[in-house]
Formats: structure tokens, sequence, C-alpha cells
């Protein structure tokens, strides 16, 4: 604090002591505003802002990011990928593999009141597979589950599969599964969506759309996952405040001014800035599940040839991209898989830039140069659509499809980028107005490639997405995922999953950039910030109080 100078007079002998007195005190107050401190974190997020806060519906990263804040799971996974024990204490599988038993922690309730109990379970995976849900990402995970039922007392329940399922506590630790109150899910949709309940440590206190979502601590927290360092109760924290800033730039300043405390999607230059004297820190956490890649609309000309497929990949520069754009915070991929599963195989000879054979390949399926550099076959030119999301890319991202952009229409392809809002995004997947997308899909082990790549997943949930962006149907390569997902041997299933990723790369309908990104940017008065090693999501029951602003 400051004090102002004065004047040298001659004071009473009484007025000096108090004086020294009063100093005294004011070192004392300096010293204790020095280590004062704040329970309300402020978050800013450049993801979309969710249409409905509960994550059974639907099931996008949006929901995921603040889900996991108030709403958990069975099952977590620890940073080397183990399978961990969060609401489930314990669990075990029969030697069938059909039926499995989850043994619940005792004494947990959702911030409704209501208590944990195997009927919990059964209402949720209910809720998940009843379509009038309009679940995508819990629904695809569930389809083998046939009922749950309860075992030897409340806090056991036992989940009956129709077959094996060697990803179903892989499944049960996505935050798109998390365990809410059935009692909550009695409500109206509408009612959920606005202030789903779970049992995690805050609890959804309002909304103003367009603007913020506030969290309050749940005062009654009992349930942190096994690798969490706060195991004693409530968090630190007080408060979050989640704010939606979709620009970059607007972002970015927030968490320099201090304004914010811990903001996501930051673009590359910011990233490569923080570290030693900025004030600043990177949590860099990319996601599980799939690599980031463009798909190729395998179903409908042009890219129903693989020959233009083949084309098209190879026209594109995709390594100097990603080094210039990226500058070091991200790494070029060529596996369907990212880099965070163990099964994933990198395939650098399946995707390399050759623009001679891509000029040759498109001279041999019949596409030939018009005037204008675009080439043509049978009076059409040889356009692509490629919806981008602008919620879901960040700009430097954006900036790499331009430059693979310009190296497909120097072979003769035009590729017409259409940057849209995420809805306007879904809508022209559904209609099937595309032959380019890139579409990130983030899922707990490598039974991802089921999801993205079975014909099956050309159907859409009831949510009216579909998975399988590329459309590729082929029987061998289904045969083979669910061989994959019925197997219990992790010898063989690793086998299949390599099969399925060399099929894959063999039909050339993906072109794979890089990892998902996941980098939270945070002040270095943020301690404790850690990402859950399930999808990737920041969690704030470790973050201890910050300093005062």
């Amino acid at each position: 604090m400051r004090t102002r100078p004065t004047r040298l007079l001659a004071l009473p002998a009484t007025f000096v002591a108090a004086t020294l007195a009063l100093s005294g005190c004011s070192g004392a107050q300096d010293a204790q505003d020095s280590q004062a401190t704040r329970t309300t974190l402020n978050y800013a997020t450049g993801d979309a802002e969710p249409e409905c806060l509960d994550p059974h519906v639907g099931g996008n990263y949006p929901q995921a990011l603040l889900g996991t804040n108030f709403a958990e799971s069975l099952v977590s996974r620890d940073k080397d990928g183990k399978i961990i024990p969060w609401l489930a204490e314990s669990w075990k599988e029969s030697e069938d593999g059909k039926t499995w038993e989850f043994t619940l922690k005792d004494g947990v309730k959702f911030t409704d009141g209501t208590p944990l109990t195997w009927e919990a379970v059964k209402a949720n995976v209910d809720h998940l597979l009843d379509p009038d849900t309009a679940s995508s990402t819990g629904y695809l995970a569930f389809q083998q589950i046939a009922d749950v039922t309860r075992g030897a007392n409340d806090r056991v329940a036992v989940v009956h599969l129709k077959q094996t399922d060697s990803a179903l506590l892989e499944s049960f630790a996505q935050p798109w599964n998390a365990i809410e109150s059935p009692t909550a899910l009695k409500r109206s949709q509408e009612e959920n969506c606005a202030s789903p309940v779970g049992t995690g440590p805050f609890v959804v206190d309002s909304w103003t759309k367009q603007d913020r979502v506030v969290l309050k601590r749940n005062e009654n927290y009992t349930s942190a996952p096994a690798d969490a360092a706060n195991q004693d109760g409530p968090a630190k924290l007080q408060e979050i405040v989640w704010r939606f800033i979709p620009d970059a730039t607007t972002r970015y300043n927030a968490l320099s001014s201090g304004e914010v405390d811990v903001i996501d999607n930051a673009q590359p230059n910011n990233i490569t800035a923080a570290g030693e004297n900025s004030g600043l820190e990177d949590l860099n956490a990319p996601r599980p599940g799939s690599s980031n890649r463009i798909e190729l609309n395998s179903g409908h000309a042009p890219f129903n040839d693989k020959k233009v497929r083949e084309a098209f990949i190879r026209a594109a520069n995709v390594d100097d991209g990603v080094q210039s754009l990226f500058m070091g915070t991200a790494q070029r991929s060529t596996s369907a898989l990212g880099s965070t599963e163990p099964l994933g195989k990198d395939m650098p000879d399946s995707y390399p830039h050759d623009v001679d054979a891509a000029n040759r390949l498109l001279d041999e399926a019949g596409w030939t140069k018009g005037p204008d550099g675009i080439r043509e076959k049978d009076g059409k030119k040889l356009t692509a659509r490629f919806p981008v999301s602008t919620n879901q890319s960040i700009p430097a991202e954006q900036s790499l499809f331009e430059q693979i952009q310009a190296g497909a229409k120097e072979v003769g392809f035009d590729v017409k980028l259409q940057p849209v809002d995420l809805q306007s995004w879904y809508s022209a997947l559904g209609k099937d107005d595309y032959e380019l997308v890139d579409a990130p899909y983030t899922k707990v082990g490598p039974d991802v490639l089921r999801i993205l790549y079975h014909s099956d997943s050309i159907k859409p949930a009831p949510s009216g997405y579909f998975a399988n962006h590329a459309q590729i149907d082929d029987e061998q390569l289904d045969t083979v995922l669910d061989k994959a997902r019925a197997s219990t041997d992790a010898d063989e299933r690793a086998e299949l999953y390599e099969q399925a990723q060399q099929i894959i790369a063999d039909a050339q309908v993906i072109l794979p950039l890089y990892d998902q990104q996941n980098h939270f940017l945070h002040s270095t008065g943020v301690k404790g910030l850690r990402a859950l090693p399930t999808v990737n999501t920041p969690t704030f029951l470790d973050v201890e109080p910050l300093p005062a602003s």
C-alpha cells in the first residue's frame, strides 16, 4: 500500500509512538495483501457454445469440456491409458465376456440429493440408447449393451451385453456417457439441457446464452477419480465462470490482460510465446481417438474413383503446411489414429506428396485440364466442396486448408472452401453436400476406427449425425473391425487394428494431418490444472486458489 510523504515537524512523543505502531500494522497489511487469493476462475473457450449442456444429447467436444466439471463417469483412465476407478470402485467381467458387474462407491449422491445406485446406471444407459434423446456419441458407443440389472445389492450394477465388447470400459470412461441423476433425467429435455445434474465437483448454477455458464462448487463432493490429487472432498475453487469468446485474438488478449485465467483453442504463435517470463503456461493435451484428417467422400463423384482420391492426396503438401503454420506446436500425422493411441500406426508411404503422380492419375482417370486450369470430364468440372466449421477450426488450420486448396488447384481440382458455423456444417454433412470434410472424432481407444469406418456408420444415429464421412463400404474392413471389438485377446486385438488401418490407408479415403489439438493456455498463477486422461478435457478439482487480481 502507498503512504503519502509527510513533513518533518516537531511532534509529541505519544503521536510518534502511535504513528510507529500504525506503520507496523501497515507493513503487516502489505504482507497480508500479497498473500490474498481468490476462488473464482475465469475460463474462455473458442469452441462452439453447446445447444444443450447435457452431454448425452448429441455428444460433441464443447459439451465434454464443460461436462467434465459437473458430470462423472463410471471409470476413468490414467496418463498411461490404464482404466482406473471413478464412480465405480471395482468391476469384473464374466468368463464369456458378456456380463460386467460394477460395484459403485458407497455414499455418493447427485447434487439434487439422489443416491448413486445401480438404478442410476440403468437410467443413464437407457437414456443414451433412447432415440428420443438424440444421442450420437453415447448411442454409438453403447450399441452392444442389452440391459442393466441389479446385482447383489443396490451398489452393484450388472451390465448385460448382446455380444462381447472389448471397448466397453473405454466407452464408460467417456464424458458423453457420464452418469447423471435419474431423477433429473425424468424432467423435460429442455430442463435437462439447461441444468444437467451430476455428481461432479461443480454444479451448473446459471447459463446466459452467447455469454457464459457459471459453475458453483459442490460442497458435498466425495467422488474424485483415482488419479486426482484432491481425494479429501470439495474443490478449492468456489466458482468457474465459463465464457464463450469465439475470436482467437480477443480470447488471447483477455488472457494476457488477466481478464480470464485459462483459454483453449490458442493460436500457434501464442502457444510458442508462452513460457519463461511470459506469465503464461501451455498445457498440451492432444485428444485421443482419430487423428485430425481430411476425409474424401467416396460415396459419390468424383471421389468414388480411387485414382481421383489418390491424386488429391498426392497434390497436398501437408508436411510443409504443418511445419510453417503450426510452428512446432503440432506434428504431421500419417495415421488414422492419434498419437495418444498406442495401437496407432504411422504410414508415411501411403500419403506422399507427389505432384507428377497426381497429374498422371487424373490423366488416367479421364480428367483433362480446361483453359482455366481446372480439369473436366463429361462436361463437368473437377469440383470438391469443403465445408469448414469455423467453430472447430482455428485460423492456422483454416490457412492449412487454403494451402491444400492451392496445391490441389495446381493439378486441376477446384476445391471450394465453405466457412460455416457448426450447425450449418452438420447440415451439410447430413445432406451429403460435401466431397471433402475435416471432422475430428474423439473417443477413448482404437474402437474409434469402427465408429468412423464401419459401413454401419454410414447410417445416421438418432441425432441425425453419421460418423463415416468417408462413406467407405468395405466388407473386409467391417469384418476386421467387428472381430477387433469382440476380441478380448490384447495381441489379437492389436493385430486386427493394424489390419484395419492398412485397409483404410490402401483405400485412400483419408488425408491425415496431425493430432487433434488441445492447448490450454493459462496464467502461471493457475496451479493444479490438468487434463483428464480420458478425452483430455480440463479438470479443475485440483486447482488451488488463485492470486488476487
